[in-house]
């Protein structure tokens, strides 16, 4: 796990949209697996194995659980078309299932999306970002909103999710950002001004100076 953290304004989102296509450089190219994926639209770069969960969660609050995910599973899978064949629906519902399992909302698959916790909705959010396999998973602010209960889970299951794929948060709760990350990286005014362990990171004047203490 690698956080970026660095104040408001800093370009950490701009970096995300960046790697994600959202956005395109001025210059300069980016590779993702000796890959050239700069001219790339979103959809093949999620192909390519890079996927985001977003700051402003992305859910269908009037519809269930079960039919969000749903929805980011049959995308995933590239059945777009309104009629499946039985088996595709298997495959569909089976995968479904088992993203819901994961996040330990089985009970509450047929709940609609408003009636959940914020925390539960994060949950839906970054679950829904892992349905197309990634190698490569950007999480933005997933803490956002949480209570501190929530915070642990949360911080949990990023951290278990880490044991099979690359993922790079970031985050504003200091006190997360150290407790999870294997590498951290500062930047600051749409510059990197530091990267290294947690620790290095906590000792580097620079950072004190431009973010660290002002965090505190």
């Amino acid at each position: 796990i690698t956080s970026i953290i660095g104040p408001n304004g800093a370009g950490k989102t701009t970096f995300f949209n960046l790697l994600t296509g959202f956005y395109k450089p001025d210059e300069g190219r980016i590779f993702f697996k000796d890959e050239d994926i700069t001219p790339l639209p979103v959809h093949k770069i999620i192909r390519r194995g890079i996927s985001r969960s977003f700051q402003v969660l992305q859910l269908f609050e009037n519809f269930t659980v079960m039919e969000n995910v749903w929805i980011g599973v049959q995308a995933a899978k590239g059945y777009g078309k309104e009629l499946f064949s039985s088996s595709e629906l298997q495959d569909v519902r089976e995968k479904t299932e088992e993203m819901i399992k994961k996040i330990g909302l089985s009970d509450k698959m047929n709940t609609l999306i408003k009636y959940l916790s914020h925390g539960e909705r994060r949950m839906i959010d970054v679950i829904i970002s892992l349905t197309s396999n990634p190698e490569l998973l950007l999480l933005d602010e997933p803490m956002a909103g949480l209570a501190s209960e929530e915070r642990l889970r949360m911080s949990n299951f990023i951290k278990n999710l880490s044991e099979n794929l690359t993922i790079i948060v970031v985050e504003h709760d200091m006190d997360v950002v150290f407790s999870i990350s294997d590498k951290i990286a500062v930047m600051h005014q749409g510059e990197l001004i530091a990267v290294g362990s947690p620790e290095e990171i906590r000792q580097n004047e620079q950072v004190q100076q431009a973010y660290l203490g002002e965090a505190r």
